[in-house]
């Protein structure tokens, strides 16, 4: 088996693993890009049961090869009543139209993805 046959995917208003990507061009060729767990079903957030991380790729038309363009941890669940919410953002700068895609890791469900058009 590889890696890839082990990604998983779905809606995420029904599923709770899946990344809910949205993006905004803002000024000039800035874009803010933003990937959300359990935005429309809350995912649980204990030591047991957790969102590890969450990755950012970009591939833009025509392009063969998506880029990573951020990464993001979520390291306390519930340490000392400390959560971390597994919402990624950042802003990127192209010019160009595409595909952004969020890569996420459950620790007891494994990787999801979720992706946006860029327009």
């Amino acid at each position: 088996m590889k890696l890839t046959e082990t990604v998983q995917t779905g809606d995420f208003a029904n599923e709770k693993h899946v990344p809910e990507v949205t993006v905004q061009r803002l000024d000039g060729n800035k874009v803010e890009v933003k990937a959300a767990i359990g935005t429309e079903i809350a995912h649980p957030n204990t030591l047991e049961h957790h969102i590890s991380w969450i990755k950012v790729f970009f591939q833009a038309e025509g392009a063969k090869f998506p880029v990573e363009v951020a990464s993001y941890e979520f390291k306390a669940h519930g340490e000392g009543d400390i959560l971390s919410t597994p919402i990624a953002t950042g802003v990127i700068e192209t010019e160009k139209n595409g595909t952004f895609y969020a890569l996420s890791y459950c620790n007891i469900h494994g990787l999801w993805e979720g992706s946006a058009e860029l327009n």
